[in-house]
């Protein structure tokens, strides 16, 4: 796998790296308890380099909740 740029990936997590945090953390937590991966790689990667791997192909992205009123 090759590296991914922040500026691509902050682009697919709504331009805040503290988001782009959160989502790459909570994604590797489910990689590392088993969920299978979204993009292809070598088994020896690390399940927060996968993370990243998917949000910067745009297999996982983040979403806008709204607030309850």
């Amino acid at each position: 796998m090759d590296y991914q740029g922040r500026e691509k990936l902050l682009d697919k997590s709504m331009g805040s790296i503290y988001k782009l945090v959160i989502l790459a953390s909570k994604r590797a937590l489910e990689i590392a308890e088993g969920q299978p991966k979204l993009v292809a790689d070598d088994a020896s990667v690390k399940p927060s380099t996968v993370a990243l791997h998917e949000i910067a192909a745009g297999r996982i992205e983040a979403r806008k909740v709204k607030a309850k009123e």
